[in-house]
Parts: C-alpha cells; sequence; structure tokens
C-alpha cells in the first residue's frame, strides 16, 4: 500500500547509507591517526631547526661583540632578551638556549640539565631534541637529529 506524498528513505536505504559510512570510518581513522603523527615528527623537525638557528644567531651577535672565547658571558638579542652563552653559543639552560628558543605555551616542552636541554613533545617520550652546550672554545653545540621513534 503506497500513501499519497510519502517522503523519506525506506530501512534498506538506511542500513545501506551507514554501512557505506562505517566502511568509509574504518579507512579514514587509521590515515587520521597516521596524519597525527606525522604531525608530532614535523614540529619536532621544526623545533631542531629553531634550535640550529637561534644557536646560529646568538653566536653571530656574540662574534660581534667578541664574546666568542669567552667560557660563559652573556647577549642581548633585539627586544632586550639576554641569553646566557657558553662559548659564544647559548647555553644548555634555560637562560641560555630556552631563551633564545621560546617555545612557551605550545605542545613542546623543554628540560635542562648540566649543559643539555631537551626538547620533547607533551606525553611523547621518544619524540624529542636535544641541545648540548659546546664543551671547549672552537668547539659548536651538538644538536644531533631528533628522535621520533615514539612520535
Amino acid at each position: 500500500m503506497k500513501f499519497k506524498n510519502s517522503k523519506g528513505f525506506t530501512l534498506i536505504e538506511l542500513v545501506v547509507v551507514i554501512v557505506i559510512l562505517g566502511v568509509l570510518a574504518a579507512v579514514a581513522v587509521p590515515k587520521f591517526v597516521d596524519l597525527q603523527s606525522e604531525a608530532r615528527t614535523s614540529v619536532i623537525q621544526g623545533v631542531e631547526g629553531a634550535i640550529r638557528g637561534a644557536a646560529t644567531l646568538v653566536y653571530s651577535k656574540a662574534l660581534i661583540e667578541g664574546k666568542e672565547s669567552n667560557a660563559t658571558d652573556s647577549v642581548t638579542l633585539s627586544g632586550a632578551v639576554t641569553v646566557d652563552t657558553v662559548f659564544g653559543y647559548p647555553a644548555g639552560t634555560a637562560a641560555g638556549i630556552q631563551t633564545a628558543v621560546d617555545l612557551s605555551g605550545g605542545d613542546v616542552t623543554a628540560s635542562s640539565a648540566g649543559g643539555v636541554t631537551t626538547y620533547s613533545f607533551t606525553g611523547f617520550t621518544n619524540c624529542q631534541v636535544t641541545y648540548t652546550e659546546p664543551a671547549a672554545d672552537g668547539d659548536a653545540p651538538l644538536i644531533p637529529p631528533p628522535v621520533t621513534t615514539g612520535c
């Protein structure tokens, strides 16, 4: 029996649409999760670039001021930001590299100990990059490639 002006979907049509949406979700969700991992990896790689850039900028400023050979010193960057230095490069401390690379308010946290600063993605211990201040005059800081196995 058919009603006049009947509108809407049949039960079979609704079930087919739900099945199609389920299949699409099963395919899209793993891809979305993978994109999050790639995004975290890109963030840590960006932090590595920021560290390298900041170290070069601070060393250039120390070189201009003749402070590149001093075991400990500081330079002032534009905006009255003072960065502690070790042989012209940022010290591996909160007043050194963490000041030069200000990542406050993001998903990356920094911790320093013994001249080594580790930047890690919050909640992911194997998604990090480290900065080690130079040990002697003429040395450059050690910035190995980021660890991204846990991103």
